[in-house]
């Protein structure tokens, strides 16, 4: 995987400087990195080909798109909204475009999908999906173990309890699902364009944790020292909320 995108490192510059970039089927291949708008003559994804846009790249403008079977347009996450506009093109049975929300980590939540303005203007279409939906939410973090109690001693007798388990975190929302605006002509059959608008998952449960183990008893030459109880296991958390659900609009010309 490693050299596959140093290839496309190296293979898309070339590319562009052409206006036309070209997938080959089963390979991957992502635009160098810029922002705001790209214009190019000629895009071919080939079956079951991605092509990846970076979440700089605000809109991007296609003379001819040729997308094969299960061919994919990644767009990566971002707040800001992407515009596509093809001004004809095939795109094959199953082909996506992806451009769903990042999954949530402990230092950030998940980011909601992207939103998309569409615009197809002489494309024929046999079957897409356009993904939008929002990011997973993080998982709530485990609670702490609670420590072991002191075992029973001759001299100072009994043992102590072991101490609870810290209450798990709660699951982060997931992320909104994105806005999707698409551009067709009247005679376009947006029947065959499948919208994926959900919200993210919310974030699992944190569980809660285990439970101190209760000191140990110790039989004394005078008397015999008991064994204290075990601490109780922590509380899971709550799951995280899902998402909300993004909207889908069409506007025929």
């Amino acid at each position: 995987m490693r050299k596959l995108v140093m290839l496309a490192a190296l293979i898309a510059p070339i590319a562009l400087a052409e206006g036309q970039v070209k997938v080959e089927a089963h390979n991957l291949l992502k635009l160098p990195s810029r922002t705001g708008s790209l214009s190019l003559d000629r895009v071919e994804v080939a079956d079951y080909a991605t092509l990846l846009i970076p979440a700089g790249v605000t809109e991007l403008r296609i003379g001819e798109l040729r997308m094969g079977r299960e061919a994919r347009l990644g767009i990566a996450p971002s707040d800001k909204t992407f515009r596509l506009e093809v001004q004809r093109g095939e795109i094959g049975t199953g082909s996506h475009i992806t451009a769903s929300g990042a999954a949530g980590s402990m230092s950030k939540p998940a980011s909601s999908g992207r939103s998309l303005d569409l615009r197809l203007v002489d494309v024929q279409v046999g079957e897409m999906t356009v993904d939008v939906r929002g990011g997973i939410g993080a998982p709530g973090h485990p609670g702490l173990a609670g420590a072991d109690g002191d075992a029973a001693g001759c001299v100072w007798g009994e043992a102590s309890r072991g101490w609870d388990g810290q209450p798990g975190g709660d699951g982060q929302a997931g992320g909104a699902g994105g806005q999707v605006r698409l551009q067709v002509p009247e005679s376009f059959p947006v029947e065959r364009v499948r919208v994926r608008l959900e919200g993210g998952v919310g974030g699992a449960a944190g569980e809660g944790g285990a439970g101190g183990q209760g000191g140990a008893g110790k039989g004394c030459l005078l008397y015999q020292a008991d064994g204290a109880r075990s601490g109780r296991d922590g509380q899971s958390g709550r799951s995280g909320a899902a998402g909300s659900t993004g909207s889908f609009k069409v506007v025929r010309f």
